[in-house]
């Protein structure tokens, strides 16, 4: 068990980073589309990404 003052130390210092936080933007995504077909094998599909 630690002694009081340690965890007052540690409160204080969360309480101290917690500002520091950077801000979050949320991107304005388009919802996704209700599909009238229930077969989802459809809608699948392969993402090449190349890095180089």
């Amino acid at each position: 068990m630690l002694p009081p003052f340690i965890i007052d130390q540690i409160r204080k210092r969360e309480e101290e980073e917690a500002p520091r936080e950077q801000p979050r933007i949320e991107l304005p995504l388009p919802r996704p589309r209700k599909a009238d077909h229930k077969n989802d094998e459809d809608d699948r599909g392969v993402v090449v990404i190349d890095l180089m």
